[in-house]
């Protein structure tokens, strides 16, 4: 298994999708190839995904879309797939062994996490965050703080579901803390995740992490020379 696909996948009840436009976007980055990049903050795939994506498409000159794809949205979902919440942490903590065997440069914490307290969390919390970067600097801030919690979450096994955690990741990031905890709560990047998760069902996704670009099919986790092969094509 290289990519989250055996969690609840359907879009989360507590998020429910509403009609919406897109996000807007700057009009100076539609020049460049552009790749829509889902994922989760909770996920492990995602996170031995992403420096590899970085890496391509810097190389390549390709701009990256970010994409919230939020797997569970609460507790009572978390319950819901895993029977319970110490089940949902014993499976879960499965495929972080999985995933950390293909981490290029093994950063994964699986026994850290195993001794903490805080039940396993659902990725919500992260996406609002991660939205809150996007509404306040972009797509770059937006990935930047994406992998900030995912480190703070796979490696420093910090509790991600926790706004005081993910408050103190943005205000570590650069992000001033009161007008980030604003955006945060606001209705606007709840929205954006209900965008986000609308756009992969109209494109009938199921799996994380997923790269869509045009002329492409969907591209899930792989090695970076296959990557970089498969992005390719996308600068002729």
């Amino acid at each position: 298994m290289t990519q989250c696909h055996d969690f609840s996948c359907a879009s989360p009840a507590q998020i429910a999708i509403h009609p919406a436009s897109e996000p807007a976007r700057c009009a100076d980055q539609q020049t460049a190839a552009t790749i829509d990049f889902f994922h989760d903050v909770v996920c492990g795939w995602c996170y031995v995904m992403s420096p590899r994506l970085r890496q391509v498409a810097g190389e390549l000159g390709l701009r990256v879309r970010q994409r919230s794809f939020v797997l569970q949205a609460s507790r009572a979902e978390m319950v819901a797939r895993f029977g319970s919440m110490e089940q949902a942490k014993q499976t879960i903590l499965g495929h972080w062994e999985a995933c950390a065997q293909q981490d290029d440069t093994q950063r994964i914490d699986i026994e850290g996490m195993r001794r903490e307290s805080f039940e396993y969390p659902s990725g919500l919390a992260g996406a609002l965050a991660c939205q809150a970067a996007q509404m306040l600097e972009g797509d770059e801030a937006h990935w930047n703080l994406f992998d900030a919690i995912q480190h703070a979450h796979m490696s420093a096994h910090r509790n991600i579901g926790d706004a005081e955690v993910l408050l103190g990741i943005a205000t570590h990031t650069g992000f001033e803390r009161n007008a980030f905890a604003r955006c945060m709560e606001s209705a606007e990047a709840l929205n954006m995740v209900h965008q986000d998760l609308a756009l992969a069902r109209r494109l009938g996704l199921s799996s994380i992490p997923t790269l869509i670009a045009q002329g492409l099919p969907p591209l899930q986790t792989q090695p970076l020379n296959m990557l970089r092969e498969r992005l390719r094509a996308l600068v002729g």
